[in-house]
């Protein structure tokens, strides 16, 4: 009896170097973003605290650099679908911050009319997709835009954020396997913060190189340091371009950590503290930070930055303490068709 042929392993696409050609002035905006999100969700806790945000909250502090580095690069009429934990991400794609902070507070200047909260940020004019309370609910979604716009004949990336939990769903496989049989332009960007919710993944991924486990599927896929929103921006300009010029999926793996607990709720015992405090020596802010002084920035222009951001979230905020209830007979519009 002859020997049966065994199927060579997948292997994940070597990464990028990370490139030199970013100039001072690009390395102050991206530090500006990141500051952004930063000081949102900062503020964010304060009001949770208060009683002023209700329901469930999951910030992205430390995460900024993966949303910052990767939407930098998409164009005003792609799309990007993201998750739960999605603050972050809809600042980076320009949703305005006022609109975002009094959905937050659940006002009907919000960007859903106070009617999505925090999981369930949507934003039409920027294609922003949402914010989903579903592990993996936007997958699908992803891949149905995706899909319009090639029968619409449209140049079009959709970016789809998920974390590495997402990739032991079926919403995944399905997602992944249909963009690959189809040739759909879909950016597969996977948030690997390690933990999804409190299990870590070698506890529960049987291969914990993500690459290698979309590359099954016979899509490109590569890994990339998301605590340096350089390496991000390198690794997702690669990855775009491939997506617009092959018209066909990448997945992008962001190898990140979150500082916070999963949520306000969760007391966060499944991890060590001396792992959290090694990996908040990796902030990307301070990262940046760091290269922005090395490279002639002074710290009056970070104080600068930080001052005008601060601005920013002040008059976020007093904008969504302004905002107004929703009226009560206005509660049952938009449940149904018509109304």
């Amino acid at each position: 009896m002859s020997a049966s042929r065994r199927t060579p392993p997948p292997v994940a696409t070597p990464a990028p170097p990370v490139s030199s050609d970013r100039t001072g002035p690009d390395h102050l905006a991206l530090y500006e973003r990141m500051l952004l999100v930063r000081r949102f969700e900062e503020r964010c806790v304060e009001l949770y605290s208060g009683g002023l945000i209700r329901g469930f909250l999951h910030l992205y502090i430390g995460e900024e650099a993966v949303a910052v580095g990767v939407l930098d690069h998409l164009r005003q009429d792609d799309a990007v679908v993201a998750t739960y934990r999605d603050h972050g991400q809809a600042l980076a794609r320009g949703v305005p911050v006022g609109p975002v902070m009094a959905e937050m507070l659940g006002k009907a200047e919000g960007v859903c009319r106070g009617r999505g909260g925090s999981m369930h940020l949507f934003h039409a004019p920027t294609r922003f997709y949402g914010g989903n309370g579903i592990v993996g609910g936007g997958l699908p979604v992803a891949v149905g835009l995706a899909l319009a716009d090639r029968m619409q004949g449209r140049d079009r990336v959709t970016v789809c954020f998920f974390g590495e939990g997402a990739m032991a769903e079926g919403e995944f496989h399905e997602s992944i396997n249909l963009a690959a049989v189809w040739h759909l332009p879909v950016l597969f960007l996977c948030e690997n913060n390690l933990y999804a919710m409190g299990t870590a993944l070698d506890r529960s991924e049987s291969e914990t190189n993500l690459a290698v486990k979309a590359a099954s599927y016979e899509v490109p896929a590569w890994s990339c340091d998301g605590m340096d929103v350089l390496a991000v921006w390198d690794a997702a300009r690669r990855a775009v371009s491939l997506v617009r010029d092959s018209g066909g999926p990448v997945f992008l793996e962001a190898k990140t950590f979150r500082f916070r607990a999963h949520s306000m709720y969760d007391a966060d015992r499944y991890r060590e503290k001396a792992e959290i405090e090694h990996w908040r020596e990796r902030d990307p802010l301070l990262l940046l930070s760091a290269r922005l002084l090395a490279d002639g920035a002074t710290d009056d222009d970070l104080a600068a930055i930080d001052a005008r951001v601060g601005a920013v979230i002040d008059d976020a905020v007093a904008y969504a303490q302004a905002g107004t209830d929703e009226p009560v007979d206005e509660l049952l519009s938009f449940v149904t068709s018509g109304r």
